[in-house]
């Protein structure tokens, strides 16, 4: 690698980006959509990407983006979602393959997502170009989501690493107001751009479409569905989705709860959760569906839960969900209410009593739902656009340059 000194940066100029992403791309999960959205955005504004990435995942076909991938370790065959013990083999190969793309090219800025944030300021360093920090969570915390680990050790580990980025980052773009204060409590001075991940919630559903998928799972157009899709890791609360099932069906037998996602393994052991409770008739697992397939799923319940209990990101699929123009029922803690309010969806206590009768009331009120769901529609479409996050991408890139902030369409953080 060879340092040369940046060149003087002008907003519209368009940059040739070396960037990192410590995850199997492309896999229909969050960071990886959130990274694709930033990739096309870049690409939209005329940037070009090299993306240096996991040996897992399938590539996609975007002009502007070549693809890397690092070596894969012995007997490694893919990487779940969170940390674990075979991200280190994984992300000391990455950081090898990094240094090997910042030899051969010639670049203009470095854009690093989560860990790979460790290797990339440090590339940024050596080839003297500013360097972007993609925080799509904090990295401690992710100890505590994931329930990785009790070791002290490691999570100071964590948080001297957060702290080392956060401070010689030229630029930060979180995903949630929260972020925001974590980066702020580290390094008031650095740039910090609010770039929520709505694109990358997909499409809003047809009406209609979904009346294929209530045949499919044996389900009567006046069945009450209740739709949570996502991820099964244990930071998303479905423990306290089913345990408030268990309580809403006392009230409403006819109500079914259906599940979009999770692997095979958590799939088993969440119906074995459900046998134990006793609701295992009331609760349907579809598994994994490709992404094209959600709306619709969308567009058949009645209405959207997201049962969280921890954690302060914001759902990637809050942003989904509020495009379907369909009731959400939310525990009302800061990872939705960053987002929602009590205009747009309900918000309950994090117990089965409070969600299940949010659960309830929705089903109980059809014109309250209809009226939430439109409310829920208006705010995407007026806040959430691709317009907007294009703005704030081109801001974020606008900051590179240590420059005054464009005015840009869509509005800034």
């Amino acid at each position: 690698m060879t340092s040369r000194a940046p060149e003087p940066y002008n907003a519209e100029r368009r940059m040739h980006i070396l960037m990192i992403a410590p995850e199997p791309f492309f896999e229909p999960r969050g960071t990886p959509f959130s990274e694709y959205h930033r990739i096309r955005a870049l690409l939209d504004l005329g940037h070009t990407v090299d993306l240096v990435t996991y040996p897992f995942g399938r590539d996609v076909d975007l002009p502007g983006l070549r693809i890397y991938r690092s070596a894969r370790p012995p007997f490694v065959r893919r990487v779940r979602v969170g940390p674990s013990w075979a991200k280190v083999s994984l992300d000391v190969l990455l950081a090898a393959a990094t240094c090997w793309r910042a030899w051969r090219g010639r670049y203009d800025a470095v854009h690093s997502h989560e860990e790979g944030a460790l290797v990339g300021v440090l590339v940024a360093r050596l080839l003297g170009v500013p360097h972007l920090y993609d925080m799509h969570s904090s990295l401690p915390q992710q100890l505590d989501n994931f329930a990785f680990t009790r070791s002290r050790l490691l999570r100071r580990l964590f948080c001297w690493g957060e702290r080392f980025v956060l401070r010689r980052s030229s630029v930060v773009i979180v995903i949630c107001p929260q972020l925001a204060d974590v980066v702020r409590g580290v390094n008031g001075k650095v740039p910090t751009v609010l770039i929520e991940n709505a694109p990358g919630a997909g499409v809003a559903p047809t009406s209609g479409t979904g009346a294929a998928v209530r045949a499919g799972l044996g389900l009567a157009s006046d069945t009450p569905m209740a739709l949570y899709t996502g991820t099964f890791e244990a930071y998303q609360g479905l423990d306290l989705l089913f345990e408030a099932a268990k309580v809403a069906l006392a009230e409403r037998p006819d109500l079914r709860v259906v599940l979009v996602g999770g692997e095979p393994a958590q799939v088993d052991r969440e119906r074995a959760r459900a046998a134990a409770l006793g609701i295992e008739d009331a609760v349907v697992f579809v598994g994994q569906r490709p992404a094209e397939e959600v709306p619709a799923y969308l567009d058949a319940a009645d209405v959207l839960v997201s049962p969280r209990s921890t954690g302060t990101n914001t759902p990637l699929k809050i942003y989904q969900y509020l495009r379907a123009g369909k009731p959400i029922v939310a525990t009302r803690l800061l990872t939705h209410t960053q987002v929602l309010d009590d205009q747009v969806a309900v918000l309950t206590g994090a117990t089965p009593a409070d969600l299940a009768a949010g659960i309830v009331s929705v089903l109980a009120d059809p014109a309250r739902g209809a009226r939430l769901g439109e409310n829920a529609r208006a705010l995407a479409e007026a806040k959430y656009t691709y317009e907007a996050y294009l703005g704030r991408t081109r801001e974020a890139c606008a900051h590179l340059s240590g420059r005054a902030t464009p005015q840009v369409a869509g509005g800034v953080a």
